[in-house]
């Protein structure tokens, strides 16, 4: 298994306003220009799937595999022999709010995939972060 994780803290915004955005499936293309496609396939819940287009590929079938609302969720992406898994974290803490992404791939091919799929994303985590934290301060 391959795993990577990114945390970051912040004052900028509330838990609620990440919390909002990251759950607003269908307008995650509108702030991330890595995304031609984002559609959520039902209500942001568990067991629900949402369909992604990375710019320049194919769709990808997510499922949500946990979602506890405001805090953490996690989900899962099906590969050929490989599965990857996210997980996001939003925790309020002394120092502000706690913002952590842990990428998970496994499987046969998971040296493959993290070199095709999760190398690029883990590369962007902070990048990503920052973007997330911007456009969450224009939740009210």
């Amino acid at each position: 298994m391959i795993v990577n994780t990114y945390t970051y803290t912040t004052n900028e915004i509330k838990q609620e306003q990440i919390w909002k955005l990251m759950s607003d499936v269908n307008h995650w293309k509108d702030w991330d220009s890595t995304l031609e496609k984002s559609e959520m396939l039902g209500p942001f819940e568990t067991g629900n799937f949402f369909m992604i287009r990375p710019t320049g590929g194919p769709d990808v079938k997510i499922q949500l595999l946990e979602v506890r609302p405001n805090s953490y969720f996690k989900d899962f992406t099906k590969f050929p022999l490989a599965k990857m898994v996210g997980e996001h974290f939003y925790e309020k803490t002394s120092e502000g709010l706690k913002i952590t992404i842990t990428m998970s791939i496994s499987g046969p091919l998971a040296f493959l995939w993290n070199m095709i799929v999760m190398k690029n994303i883990v590369s962007h985590l902070a990048e990503d972060v920052k973007i997330q934290i911007n456009e969450a301060k224009k939740i009210k």
